[in-house]
């Protein structure tokens, strides 16, 4: 049976209305199975386009992945933005629990996180890695203002908290192998508990204490008592 050929998007509302359709196509099975398994020729048999056709729009299958990529920032950050507005100020173990929470809560975007450096950005246009970067970095700016807020920390260390956070997430979710092969044996063999990594709690460790870390660092030091 042949693929269905579907008429090309000509207006600039029907092509935006198709590159939605294969980002969501690509959310889908990149969510269902990894996203380093889900080919160009998946993403169009799930769309019902020739891959040919595909190319019209996305110029690499890593170029649909970095653009779920940039709304994936988005997204956490609207999300993280609000379990924040919930936390007093100067709890930074409060923070940092939230943090890890809505970055496990995401398994696709930690996915991303993981494989945006490796391949995601070599693999397309310069034009392409330079409209994914300033995004997210203006995701990073808008949330690292907001930290040094609550926690009375500088720029750099706020940044550089969101940048462990993100990249943790997306390396000890590849650790931990969820609903694989690896994670089953993991658990099926005692000797090997110590590859079972338990996402949310680790990192939620990781950010506490480098939080209090920072803190520590940066806290005023009192001039010396007059006898």
């Amino acid at each position: 049976m042949s693929t269905p050929s579907p008429q090309r998007a000509r207006s600039a509302a029907a092509k935006q209305q198709r590159e939605r359709a294969i980002l969501d196509a690509a959310r889908s099975l990149g969510a269902e199975r990894s996203v380093r398994e889900v080919t160009l020729t998946d993403i169009a048999a799930a769309v019902g386009m020739h891959k040919s056709a595909m190319l019209r729009y996305f110029e690499t299958r890593e170029q649909i992945f970095l653009a779920l990529t940039a709304e994936g920032w988005e997204d956490w950050s609207a999300e993280l933005r609000v379990g924040l507005s919930e936390v007093a100020d100067g709890d930074s173990d409060a923070v940092a629990a939230v943090i890890a929470q809505t970055l496990v809560a995401r398994p696709f975007f930690c996915d991303l996180l993981a494989q945006a450096p490796l391949n995601l950005e070599r693999n397309v246009s310069l034009d392409s890695v330079y409209e994914f970067k300033t995004v997210v970095l203006g995701v990073v700016a808008s949330l690292a203002t907001e930290l040094c807020r609550m926690l009375a920390i500088t720029g750099r260390s706020a940044v550089d908290v969101i940048a462990t956070a993100t990249s943790m997430a997306g390396a000890l979710l590849q650790m931990a192998a969820p609903g694989t092969r690896l994670r089953t044996l993991y658990e099926s063999r005692p000797e090997l508990a110590h590859a079972l990594v338990d996402v949310e709690p680790q990192l939620t460790r990781i950010l506490a204490a480098l939080l209090t870390g920072l803190r520590a660092a940066e806290a005023p030091t009192q001039p010396p008592v007059e006898a």
